[in-house]
């Protein structure tokens, strides 16, 4: 059995969308959700799933080693879902190509530090672009440079608000990154 463990901010839509997939699995499980954010609303969907979280603070994740002594423990893969910090280069070098990270653009456009939610669906935007998408790439020290593990495309017209483009973009998110995860998983073990 593959251990899970999944690191969040915000709402935490994604954090729930892969806990109900691997729910059933024999072969992957989550294990915890680790959030930088007490009021996260990912706590709530954590605890209606009966899912173990914790909360955790910069110094436990960038100064001690408590965050990544408990992951040594707890987690074959960490799955970012909608996390905000950079990953600490400790963090990425005991898990190397076992870090996944979901982007709501098509890397390399409108990624790096700031670019997540709204202001990459607002930039897609301003800058009239004709199709968005989806990116799941592994994670190195560096925000959004990771290898690219898939990318889905979605159109956008010239009518689409930043709110139409964030509604493409969950659809994508919800159809394909824990089928990825899922596929990562049993192909690399």
């Amino acid at each position: 059995m593959k251990r899970i463990v999944i690191f969040a901010s915000g709402s935490g839509t994604n954090a729930e969308n892969i806990i109900k997939y691997f729910q059933s699995s024999e072969t992957i499980l989550v294990t915890k959700v680790l959030t930088n954010n007490e009021h996260a609303k990912v706590i709530d969907k954590c605890k209606n799933l009966k899912i173990n979280h914790l909360h955790f603070d910069k110094n436990a994740f960038s100064i001690t080693d408590s965050v990544l002594n408990l992951l040594k423990t707890e987690a074959d893969y960490i799955i970012l879902a909608g996390f905000l910090w950079k990953i600490p280069s400790k963090i990425v070098e005991a898990f190397p190509n076992k870090i996944i990270n979901i982007h709501p653009a098509l890397l390399p456009n409108y990624g790096g530090k700031g670019m997540y939610g709204m202001n990459v669906h607002k930039a897609v935007k301003k800058n009239n672009d004709k199709e968005s998408g989806i990116t799941i790439h592994y994670v190195n020290e560096n925000y959004d440079e990771g290898a690219i593990i898939f990318q889905a495309k979605t159109s956008i017209y010239a009518n689409d608000t930043p709110e139409d483009i964030a509604k493409k973009i969950h659809k994508l998110e919800y159809k394909y990154f824990p089928k990825i995860i899922e596929k990562v998983i049993l192909k690399n073990g």
